[in-house]
């Protein structure tokens, strides 16, 4: 069986409508956190996990999210002319090579699990990972990379694991574990949005996944599940039973939801205060601010 993950699909066809009026006229996915959009910090995290090929499911309006990766040759000239190497070095870093990125359309939004459908043709039989652009995640090692590391022993079907307060459950996908006293473990159900008061843990999957092809076929279907939407949980879930089992990982770090805008205020907080440039003027100010914060 081949364990080896080098490709991921990036859904980033959402309308963005939490960040209007900004995002009338800039996907939110380049909505800048400190100094990078947030698909930048993505692409980032899959290039470490060994991610060599790139397919991102988009929508109408977002010519500027497939700018962001090409060539800017005047203005790599007139940073090199102005001796300016480190700006340089950061815009090359952003660059892309000639057809390690894929763009596919989704022209209705039906949900999480029709848009990673929508790339099957590009998946064929080969695992793959999921990556949403919106859970941005502080790391020592990056959280992809932990999953395929983990994800070389198991194989399978794993999927990001976090713990969440009891009354948020009913806001994500729930896993129904028989123990989860370690990082990884095996899924017996996924709930997704359960009710309050019925969610069989308190484990959510966020948004990273590394995922068998049977799920695309699952995804076949186009069953829809909550929201009347097609759900990838429930399609990670027709394979729990199967031979290509399903595992939770709990990472290590901090997932922030820059889907939201309390979330993305609070990264933008936590990344300034971890950019030794920014720190003591950001840190300062904060104090200023909120008299009594150490």
């Amino acid at each position: 069986m081949n364990n080896k993950v080098t490709t991921a699909i990036f859904p980033v066809a959402g309308l963005g409508t939490r960040f209007l009026p900004a995002t009338k006229s800039v996907p939110k996915e380049i909505m800048t956190l400190v100094d990078r959009p947030l698909i930048q910090y993505a692409i980032d995290e899959a290039r470490a996990a060994g991610i060599t090929e790139f397919i991102f499911v988009t929508s109408r309006g977002k010519g500027a999210l497939e700018d962001y990766f090409d060539l800017a040759p005047n203005l790599e000239e007139e940073l090199r002319a102005k001796g300016k190497d480190d700006l340089l070095h950061a815009l090359q870093d952003t660059n892309m090579d000639s057809g390690a990125i894929a763009y596919i359309r989704q022209h209705k939004a039906l949900g999480l699990g029709h848009a990673v459908w929508c790339a099957r043709r590009l998946i064929g039989d080969q695992p793959f990972a999921v990556i949403l652009p919106d859970d941005v995640i502080a790391a020592e090692k990056p959280c992809l990379k932990q999953m395929v590391e983990a994800y070389e022993e198991t194989g399978g079907n794993m999927v990001a694991a976090m713990e969440v307060a009891p009354e948020r459950t009913s806001a994500y996908g729930i896993l129904d574990v028989e123990q989860s006293d370690s990082n990884l473990f095996e899924v017996k159900g996924m709930v997704e949005k359960p009710p309050a008061g019925q969610a069989p843990s308190n484990l959510a999957v966020i948004g990273r996944y590394i995922l068998s092809p049977s799920v695309l076929r699952n995804l076949d279907a186009k069953s829809t599940g909550a929201g009347g939407e097609i759900q990838l949980t429930d399609a990670i879930a027709a394979d729990i039973g199967t031979e290509n089992k399903v595992y939770g990982y709990r990472f290590s770090g901090q997932r922030f939801d820059c889907g939201s805008k309390s979330g993305f205020l609070q990264a933008t907080v936590s990344f300034g205060l971890s950019r030794p440039e920014l720190r003591d003027d950001l840190a300062g100010y904060l104090k200023d601010l909120v008299p009594g914060l150490e």
